[in-house]
């Protein structure tokens, strides 16, 4: 997802580690994250899209995975930064990754759009999973400077 260089600088930065185990620990998340794009320049439409990306991923990894939590880190590479977010969680994992990135499906109660609309959302995605293994989703908004 990302290139090298910006994953040694991310994994090298300061990142924030926020628990996930509660409604309102998404809350604190999407105010975290809004403060790190405002703090980075990003404009309202691209801050709107990463908090809703992130409030969606969230919300999933309380609801299939859960509980677990949130990393956010400023990372670069080259002309560009941006903001990558992490959610983990020690879940069930899930069996068939281009079906639960289809629109409308659900192994819950949800609407099914929760990780399509957030890769949708991002410049960046990635989902590492394995039945019985847990999830981490990875998100990044580019800024060229």
């Amino acid at each position: 997802m990302l290139g090298a260089q910006a994953q040694e600088r991310a994994q090298a930065g300061a990142q924030q580690i926020l628990p996930l185990h509660s409604d309102e620990d998404v809350v604190r998340l999407r105010k975290q994250v809004r403060d790190s794009m405002v703090a980075m320049g990003f404009g309202l439409i691209e801050q709107t899209k990463i908090i809703t990306a992130a409030s969606e991923l969230a919300r999933n990894t309380l609801r299939y995975g859960g509980g677990g939590e949130a990393r956010i880190a400023r990372v670069s590479d080259g002309a560009r930064q941006g903001l990558e977010l992490r959610f983990v969680d020690a879940g069930p994992g899930i069996d068939d990754i281009p079906l639960a990135l289809t629109d409308g499906y659900t192994s819950g109660g949800g609407l099914g759009l929760g990780l399509g609309g957030a890769k949708r959302l991002a410049d960046a995605f990635h989902i590492d999973t394995a039945p019985g293994a847990g999830t981490t989703v990875t998100i990044a908004k580019w800024k060229l400077f």
